[in-house]
């Protein structure tokens, strides 16, 4: 018998609020999910034999490469000191990429700054410090939607529908709401973007299980659109349930590659990561 809750609740199903290809009638939200990189042979997004650490200090990855294409969700998890963290935030232009480079959608963007990569389309939640506590739960979207010079109002309906409690709450200062509402505002803000990939790092980190599940179904309808996801994620095994892709990394290196499901089926990720 499978318990996997997630189960058959896979995959880019619904591309109804994509921009390119997706179907979408006039009154529908759109995200950007940006060109085809097929041609190149390659992911959407990917991290290549990435080699680096922070300033002049020594390197933390070795030759790391992490991936995700479009609608995929691709997990990266292993146990503390890894390098989990600093590998997404490498892909992001948070620290030196000594060797290997980061493309997205074909494009070399390697020595991009992070604020670059947001232009580029990049959406990336850090795991804390994530929203603006002093400001409403509407003005931390409004600030998300910074590089947008259009109407974004459609989008935030859009992320109001995704995360009904953000609508309810949507005039009370975010630093009152709960850890998983600050989560749901902080990946919401990230989506005004209409970005191209998002980046989680441990978005489930302090959350109740019931919060953590209820986050997780928002993220799969997130990948549905056809936007590729990147998460590094503590708990392991759910995130593993959700993974249509997965590295399990260990001193900054590539240990386990495969999809969520042979690595739970793996016994020797198993019983190193996953507690037996």
């Amino acid at each position: 018998m499978n318990d996997n809750p997630y189960q058959n609740d896979r995959g880019n199903k619904d591309r109804s609020i994509t921009k390119d290809g997706g179907g979408a009638n006039k009154d529908t939200v759109t995200y950007r999910t940006g060109g085809s990189s097929a041609a190149s042979g390659e992911p959407f997004l990917i991290g290549d034999a990435m080699t680096g650490g922070y300033g002049k200090g020594p390197d933390i990855l070795h030759s790391c490469t992490i991936a995700a294409e479009k609608g995929e969700i691709a997990v990266i998890v292993g146990p503390n000191g890894a390098g989990k963290s600093t590998a997404m935030k490498a892909v992001f232009g948070m620290l030196n990429v000594n060797e290997g480079a980061v493309r997205l959608d074909g494009e070399d963007i390697t020595h991009l700054s992070p604020q670059e990569r947001v232009v580029k389309g990049m959406g990336f939640v850090p795991q804390v410090a994530n929203i603006f506590t002093s400001m409403t739960v509407e003005e931390n979207l409004e600030m998300g939607a910074f590089i947008r010079r259009d109407d974004f109002s459609d989008t935030m309906a859009q992320v109001y529908d995704l995360f009904p409690i953000l609508k309810d709450k949507r005039n009370q200062p975010a630093g009152e709401l709960s850890g998983g509402q600050r989560q749901q505002v902080a990946v919401g803000r990230a989506l005004m973007t209409q970005p191209k990939v998002l980046m989680l790092d441990e978005p489930t980190a302090g959350v109740s299980p019931i919060v953590m599940d209820e986050l997780f179904d928002r993220i799969i309808e997130v990948a549905r659109t056809g936007i590729p996801i990147l998460m590094v994620e503590q708990n392991a095994r759910q995130a593993l349930e959700i993974a249509d892709k997965a590295y399990v990394l260990v001193q900054g290196r590539n240990a386990h590659t495969g999809t969520g499901k042979e690595l739970l089926a793996d016994d020797d990720v198993r019983r190193s990561f996953l507690g037996g």
